[in-house]
């Protein structure tokens, strides 16, 4: 007879494989099995992903391999949703994160992927897209009450933007309200320091730390 362990260890490898109908069918057995929602989601959902990040920050695997897992997630979550509501349980979330690429910066591939791998971290995630004016971000923090602001720049003509933001926020007097991490290949921890932001970090999962880290604190 198949334990909880094993049937958690099966969702957490077709998660980490990529495989939607198995990831399905893993989750379904975990349900069937008594294993509570949450559980499914905590120890086979997330650690499944958070192995698949893992191993895209040490090139292991690349963007396809992710957006399979992704996918294999999102499967998972259909089966599992209904029984979480049914419970009346909510899984916890460290925070609220708005995210975006700095006025003028087109280039979004690095802020998605910090994207996915905080909603995995558990957060509540809002991604604002690309070409996000100062303005935007303010009025998206205040209306989801965000606790962190994530801007990328993948460009140095549009690094400003970031500081543009940190500025907006200080000069409307909410800037005590938000943390502001940065990052982007040209983006330094000395440029974060000179613009007043929160933090900066260098890789994706270095970004979850970060805002786990801030908020811990």
């Amino acid at each position: 007879m198949t334990n909880k362990s094993d049937l958690l260890a099966k969702l957490q490898l077709a998660i980490v494989e990529g495989d939607e109908e198995r990831s399905r069918e893993a989750a379904q057995a975990c349900l069937d099995a008594g294993i509570a929602p949450l559980a499914a989601v905590e120890t086979g959902l997330r650690d499944g992903l958070r192995i698949v990040g893992e191993q895209f920050e040490r090139l292991e695997v690349f963007l396809p391999e992710m957006i399979m897992a992704a996918e294999a997630g999102n499967a998972v979550m259909e089966v599992l949703q209904p029984a979480i509501e049914a419970s009346g349980q909510q899984a916890t979330s460290p925070g609220t994160v708005i995210i975006g690429a700095a006025k003028g910066d087109i280039h979004t591939i690095g802020k998605s992927i910090l994207a996915m791998l905080l909603r995995l971290a558990g957060f509540q995630v809002h991604d604002l897209g690309e070409d996000v004016a100062a303005t935007t971000f303010l009025e998206k923090a205040r209306s989801l009450k965000a606790d962190i602001i994530a801007i990328s720049a993948l460009m140095t003509s549009t690094m400003p933007g970031q500081r543009e933001v940190v500025n907006l926020l200080r000069d409307v007097g909410e800037r005590e309200k938000h943390r502001v991490i940065v990052g982007g290949a040209p983006v330094t921890q000395e440029w974060a320091d000179q613009i007043g932001a929160d933090g900066y970090a260098e890789t994706a999962s270095g970004g979850v730390t970060l805002a786990l880290r801030l908020l811990d604190s």
